[in-house]
């Protein structure tokens, strides 16, 4: 019998059945007809006075407030002080630790450790990279850095992974606990440390806490992941034993998950090291604050020596941390117990020789000669180069050609023709919810009254993206292409992907001085790794039998790439675009601290001065911008599914 189908309509034109071309439609007119009105009531293109809201009053009684009442208030006496003295008291517990533990001792635990996860090599790794910690004279500062961490990492994994335990176990938790997992993600680093510091003051516990609220989410999301994902037969078959719930999930799920819950645990290791760095600049101490206090002086050599033992602890507890993740679970008991007889022997026997602390006859003073290096560079390299010209010229060039140009150009768009843009550009992208979200966080930037100074920062993003996204293409596309490059980059990237975004600002301040193409240049430094891996990542797995199918027509390896490779790697690529957004964010706002100036220079001014209404103001900018970013350049899985 044949099949009698109903026509296709052909009542609008074949371009307005195109989805992207029908939403541009349908905002253009809703343009048509608020964007009269709005100019009629408000006629500048600047941010209408009457649309802000003067946060500075309330926030600053209320800060006043909280300072007046934090040695009296019940809810500081008897919550918030008891969390802060616990902090103190683990963080100076272990602390002392690893002092009575020696150099010798923690070297020797950090080594032995290395060795029965990963072997020989990487046992020799750690144990130079700690004695390297010693011989740049910063072995004092490095283990208060690790006393920092290992509280900050225990309470994060803890908190971390009861939330992933709640959202692996709860579809009503996992809706409920995604969108606000989400938002953590994509805030940057600074934006931790205002509110910690208006409850918690400036220390420790401030620094401990926001490193916490930084580095559970990533343990959060593996520990869900890991418990979703855990082999259903295996599941039906425990539960057919007649095993109750609890004892499935300590039997069969937590054992299933346990690559993700290592992976989770690595992933939290990393950003707590990130965050502690950081967080000296709200009184964490340690390496970060030499590195703090070198960068304000512009000493890049002080800078050097701090910076490089977090470096260095980085790459260490990366390896060790991702080779305990490929282990077998076997002898785990026995390697602490092995770990801690032996850090106890060499303990003692260092202890017995006088041998305690680091002798200061073993120390290597490096701040000198790297600051006659840069004095050099500055003399010869800075300017006067011929042809080229110097790195200082190039940093004013860029800054002359593309930063001002991108920052004028978007402080004189009208404010509604910013907010048409972006929800433009979260539509095409997303669906109208991921638009409206984000218009309203545009729109809160400018009720905040912190509208030029965001389009700013918003510029710098945008012009270092651009310089990432071109050479991070470029040389995932040759890494995708080339096994041999692929192994050249593939160290370079590891110890660029394990660096805190601190230490980046540290060679670009040696090389362009201080300012915002210096805060360009270190966000493209630190965002780059991550869009070269993903880039060779998407191009690898493209289908081969299409690409055999492309060579069989004849096509050449040029035509491969434009035509099957890109096209097929498309979520790949838009992947690496929202990563490169995020990760430039988050350096562009801590070049603050080297003239990068804008919504970064409020947020470290309010910490400095203690103006915490301007360093909160700044924050929730900040936070706003990076949801906008992170919208426009994300695409949803109902636009993967429509295929809009």
């Amino acid at each position: 019998m044949a099949t009698i189908t109903a026509p296709t309509p052909r009542t609008l034109p074949a371009i307005l059945r195109n989805r992207a071309v029908a939403k541009l439609s349908l905002l253009a007119l809703a343009a048509a007809i608020l964007v009269p009105l709005a100019d009629a009531r408000w006629a500048s293109g600047a941010w209408p006075d009457a649309l802000t809201v003067d946060l500075s009053g309330p926030l600053t009684r209320t800060s006043d407030w909280i300072i007046d009442n934090r040695d009296s208030h019940p809810l500081f006496l008897y919550f918030f002080g008891h969390v802060s003295n616990a902090v103190v008291v683990s963080v100076r517990a272990v602390y002392l630790l690893l002092l009575a533990a020696g150099w010798a001792g923690v070297t020797a635990f950090g080594a032995l450790i290395a060795w029965r996860v990963a072997g020989v090599r990487l046992a020799l790794g750690t144990a130079a990279a700690l004695l390297t910690c010693g011989l740049l004279g910063m072995w004092i500062p490095t283990m208060q850095t690790l006393a920092l961490m290992v509280a900050a990492v225990l309470a994060s994994v803890v908190v971390g992974a009861l939330l992933g335990l709640a959202a692996g176990l709860s579809d009503r938790m996992d809706r409920v606990l995604r969108p606000v997992l989400d938002t953590m993600q994509v805030l940057p680093a600074f934006a931790y440390l205002l509110p910690v510091v208006l409850v918690f003051g400036i220390g420790v516990p401030a620094a401990v806490l926001a490193t916490v609220v930084y580095a559970a989410p990533p343990m959060a999301r593996l520990t869900a992941l890991g418990l979703r994902g855990a082999d259903k037969e295996v599941l039906e078959a425990v539960e057919s034993l007649g095993s109750t719930a609890r004892q499935r999930l300590l039997t069969a799920r937590v054992p299933l998950a346990r690559k993700e819950l290592l992976l989770g645990l690595n992933q939290t290791i990393m950003m707590a090291l990130s965050m502690a760095v950081i967080a000296s600049v709200i009184g964490g101490g340690g390496l970060g604050d030499r590195v703090y206090q070198a960068l304000a002086s512009v000493d890049v050599g002080a800078a050097l020596a701090a910076g490089t033992p977090i470096v260095l602890l980085a790459v260490v507890l990366d390896r060790v941390t991702g080779a305990a993740g490929e282990q077998r679970g076997d002898g785990r008991k026995a390697l602490w117990a092995y770990a801690a007889v032996a850090t106890l022997a060499v303990a003692l026997a260092a202890r017995l020789a006088g041998r305690v602390d680091w002798p200061d006859a073993w120390t290597v003073a490096i701040a000198d000669p790297v600051n006659r290096v840069v004095d050099w560079m500055t003399a010869h390299l800075y300017s006067g180069v011929p042809v080229i010209g110097g790195t200082a010229d190039w940093a004013a060039r860029f800054t002359t050609w593309v930063l001002d140009p991108v920052r004028d150009g978007l402080q004189w768009l009208p404010w509604w023709s910013v907010l048409l843009i972006v929800a433009a550009l979260a539509w095409l992208i997303g669906t109208w919810r991921t638009a409206l979200t984000a218009v309203l966080a545009m729109a809160a930037i400018g009720a905040l009254g912190v509208w030029d100074s965001s389009l700013d920062t918003l510029s710098q993003v945008l012009a270092a993206v651009a310089v990432t996204l071109v050479l991070g293409f470029a040389t995932g596309v040759a890494a995708a292409r080339s096994d041999r490059v692929e192994r050249l980059l593939r160290p370079v990237l590891d110890v660029f992907q394990t660096m805190p975004q601190f230490v980046y600002l540290i060679p670009v301040v040696a090389l362009f001085g201080v300012g915002r193409a210096p805060a360009v240049a270190a966000a493209v430094v630190y965002a780059l790794p991550a869009v070269v891996r993903i880039t060779a990542q998407g191009l690898r797995q493209v289908d081969p039998a299409a690409l055999e199918s492309a060579r069989s027509l004849g096509a050449t390896p040029a035509q491969q790439l434009r035509q099957v490779q890109l096209p097929l790697a498309r979520p790949a690529l838009l992947l690496a675009l929202n990563q490169g957004v995020v990760l430039v964010l988050a350096v562009v706002i801590i070049g603050g601290l080297v003239g990068g100036g804008a919504l970064g220079y409020d947020v470290v001014f309010g910490l400095a001065q203690g103006d915490l209404a301007t360093g909160l103001v700044a924050g929730a900018a900040i936070v706003c911008l990076g949801l906008m970013l992170d919208r426009v350049t994300q695409p949803t899985g109902r636009r993967a599914k429509k295929g809009a």
